[in-house]
């Protein structure tokens, strides 16, 4: 293991929006029997104009004033969204002045969503492993209330806004922590089962123009906005994930009882029961933080562990399987000693 987490925080936008709000918005809603199956209370929304790097920037800003860290320490930034700021250049190029990191620095983005925070620990960890770097910033940022159609009660009630900032630093000289072994997988089957159809080359926008159109479910859905199939992706998350993390077991040498915290993507709460129930994992090994946020994308599994950290559920030495499941469909798990 040559990298740590050395330590990770957290932005969240000013603006809330509660399960009672939606439920004002929307009175055939069943608030009661949605909150119990996502796990969301309530969830923060970006405001106009405010973009995934702006997010990121806040999150970098709280790790530096947070841990005592210093812009010059960091030698690569990776920034992963799924919403860029720009098609080109890319949005860790501009982090890198914005935040007054050195221009020696490495950079690069990764469009990834729920898998990327694993994603982004997997290129860090190679790059402090060839030596190419010593702190890696990875900031996790979505602003996803702005792909949602406004009137698309289901998909808005399950996700929020957000972005976290990890520093994964060279491990020398730290003793018990560090990045082990990665499990990956794709099926890009089912591409369309997580997807915002419009805008990107296939269907630009200048091209094609989109319709709003009502689907089975009542929501209010148009090929320019995020669509997710629910149904599939429960069914995916619930085959696939539980596979992973016995993939995991084997690769890096342990058992279920090695296991100190599993931290999972917070995809929503019913996802995450059916998963830990059909691996029978021990509730006081198992992690839910959506309630106050909702889910956060590729944020969800650091600011779920920032506050593990926080709340002392879990400390350096202990050993966590973070796993990431979603768009494209994609997965990806790793086992971490904190």
């Amino acid at each position: 293991m040559k990298s740590y987490i050395k330590a990770i925080s957290y932005h969240l936008p000013e603006k809330v929006l509660t399960n009672d709000e939606l439920a004002r918005e929307f009175p055939d809603m069943k608030i009661d029997d949605l909150t119990r199956l996502t796990g969301v209370k309530k969830r923060y929304i970006a405001a106009d104009g405010e973009t995934a790097g702006d997010l990121a920037f806040l999150a970098a800003q709280k790790l530096f004033d947070e841990h005592g860290i210093m812009p010059a320490e960091i030698d690569h930034i990776i920034f992963c969204a799924q919403g860029a700021d720009y098609i080109t250049p890319s949005t860790a190029c501009i982090l890198q002045d914005r935040l007054g990191i050195p221009e020696h620095a490495g950079s690069l983005d990764i469009n990834q969503g729920c898998t990327g925070f694993i994603y982004g620990l997997s290129v860090a960890n190679g790059l402090i492993a060839t030596d190419a770097a010593q702190n890696v910033l990875l900031l996790t940022s979505v602003n996803i209330s702005k792909l949602i159609h406004p009137e698309d009660k289901s998909t808005r009630a399950i996700f929020g806004d957000g972005a976290a900032a990890t520093l994964v630093s060279s491990n020398d000289g730290v003793q018990g922590s560090g990045i082990g072994d990665f499990v990956f997988g794709t099926d890009g089957k089912g591409f369309d089962n997580i997807i915002i159809k419009h805008g990107g080359a296939r269907y630009p926008h200048i091209k094609f123009e989109s319709e709003d159109y009502i689907d089975e479910a009542g929501n209010k859905r148009n090929d320019r906005c995020f669509y997710m199939n629910g149904a599939a992706v429960f069914n995916f998350s619930v085959e696939k994930v539980p596979h992973m993390i016995r993939q995991l077991f084997d690769k890096a040498g342990i058992a279920e009882d090695d296991v100190d915290l599993y931290v999972l993507h917070q995809a929503n709460r019913i996802i995450l029961e059916s998963i830990f129930r059909k691996m029978k994992i021990p509730a006081e090994k198992t992690l839910y933080h959506l309630e106050d946020c909702g889910n956060t994308v590729s944020s969800t599994i650091p600011i779920a562990l920032y506050h593990a950290i926080a709340d002392g559920k879990v400390k350096r030495g202990d050993t966590m399987i973070l796993a990431g499941f979603g768009v494209g469909f994609s997965w990806a798990g790793c086992v971490v000693k904190y």
